[in-house]
């Protein structure tokens, strides 16, 4: 019953309350209960095209959602960002345009759903209050986190040849941008946490600025990460 469950994404107990209202085909085998792969395959695509609403919305947040482990210990930097997701030398010059320019970056991923509604949901999230920090750093995000953007959570990071004027607390210029992408606001808030724990605690910033390149930038990333987890 729990496999079956897991496969289609329901609960246990909905799953118990279909078979006992005879809502989805199964066959009784003494007191075990069977289900027949094809049949609950067609059962199923008929349920997905009949949901509407916040019901289709919640089946395919639990359908789309890749699992992340966020225990303590599990360094997550390796899973969601690559040398081809960073870009060294952006040519912004303005928080306009390095919004723009990060929402090209992050499409280059192929992960993103549509490329213009996250930049219009950055926009709304640096409307709301800035991400830039006060150590010249920024930790971009949309404001919202669902499934349906992301095909996969991920990160994006872009240095700017000449410092931007972002809107940090104290006015200090920013030169790195990540941009944070999550399916959900537990994968979300994990990362974030786990960012700022490495800028705070961690040289990682300072070695950013001084990387030549982008494959030695994801060096002092990971660096970083295993640093903190070690503290833990």
């Amino acid at each position: 019953m729990g496999e079956a469950a897991d496969y289609l994404h329901l609960q246990r107990q909905d799953l118990e309350t279909l078979v006992k209202r005879d809502g989805i085909p199964h066959e009784k085998q003494g007191e075990r209960i069977v289900f027949r792969k094809q049949q609950i395959d067609v059962w199923a695509s008929q349920r997905i095209l009949g949901l509407s609403g916040n019901h289709l919305y919640e089946y395919h947040r639990k359908s789309s959602a890749r699992h992340h482990d966020l225990s303590p210990g599990h360094a997550l930097m390796p899973e969601f960002i690559t040398p081809d997701r960073i870009a060294p030398a952006l040519s912004s010059k303005t928080k306009p345009s390095i919004l723009r320019d990060m929402m090209a970056l992050a499409e280059r991923t192929e992960l993103v759903c549509d490329p213009m509604d996250l930049l219009q949901s950055l926009q709304e999230r640096e409307h709301l209050c800035s991400t830039a920090l006060s150590n010249g750093v920024a930790l971009l995000h949309p404001r919202h986190h669902e499934p349906h953007v992301f095909l996969d959570s991920f990160i994006v990071l872009g240095r700017v040849t000449q410092p931007i004027h972002a809107g940090s607390e104290d006015g200090t210029p920013t030169s790195l941008f990540f941009l944070v992408c999550c399916q959900d606001d537990r994968i979300h808030l994990h990362t974030l946490a786990r960012l700022c724990t490495m800028i705070q605690s961690t040289t990682m910033l300072d070695e950013l600025r001084a990387a030549e390149g982008a494959p030695v930038m994801l060096e002092a990333i990971l660096k970083a990460e295993v640093d903190v987890i070690r503290r833990l």
